[in-house]
């Protein structure tokens, strides 16, 4: 399987700045790095509604996606906890 290139908004670079401990903010950047090998890994949901949205879960923060399968590049356009990310 080909790789993905990563992109990831300014906003959602700002929204991992705001997230909780260092530690928090590590995994996620883990969790997003494991993506450009596999964009569907296991524990990604894709979003009711939306074509080629899907979310990826660390913790008690959740990771949203786009992924286009045609230029295999993967747009993390938002990230912050679940209470707060889907609204």
């Amino acid at each position: 399987m080909a790789g993905y290139k990563l992109l990831i908004k300014t906003s959602a670079a700002k929204e991992i700045d705001g997230t909780g401990s260092k530690a928090d903010r590590q995994k996620i950047v883990s969790k997003i790095l494991t993506l450009a090998a596999n964009g569907r890994p296991a524990g990604s949901e894709k979003l009711a509604g939306h074509d080629n949205r899907y979310r990826l879960r660390q913790g008690n923060y959740r990771i949203i996606y786009l992924i286009n399968d045609d230029t295999h590049e993967i747009t993390i356009f938002k990230i912050g906890h679940r209470k707060d990310v889907y609204r």
